[in-house]
């Protein structure tokens, strides 16, 4: 019997997603929804803020960040929004 371990990197076992739908009426006040909601669950652990998205209800595979999506050399990802000028940050 061969006995399968955490995948790596992972060392208290299976993770899962919670999916949480919200509709909103356009897109701006969904990505606004969606940082402020983001933000405010950031110290409870296991969410990952900068992993945020939205998508048109009719077209849920196709995603738009609400946060810059590049990874930090401590791999995290920059918390700052999508498109942000300057220097990505990922303490912000």
């Amino acid at each position: 019997m061969v006995s399968h371990g955490p995948a790596p990197g992972r060392d208290d076992g299976p993770r899962y997603v919670v999916h949480l739908p919200v509709t909103a009426t356009t897109e701006d006040q969904a990505l606004r929804f969606a940082y402020t909601l983001a933000r405010s669950l950031a110290l409870v652990p296991g969410v990952e803020v900068a992993g945020t998205t939205v998508s048109a209800e009719d077209a849920q595979h196709v995603r738009q960040w609400v946060f810059c999506d590049r990874i930090m050399p401590d791999r995290r990802r920059c918390l700052a929004r999508a498109e942000h000028d300057g220097p990505c940050d990922p303490g912000r």
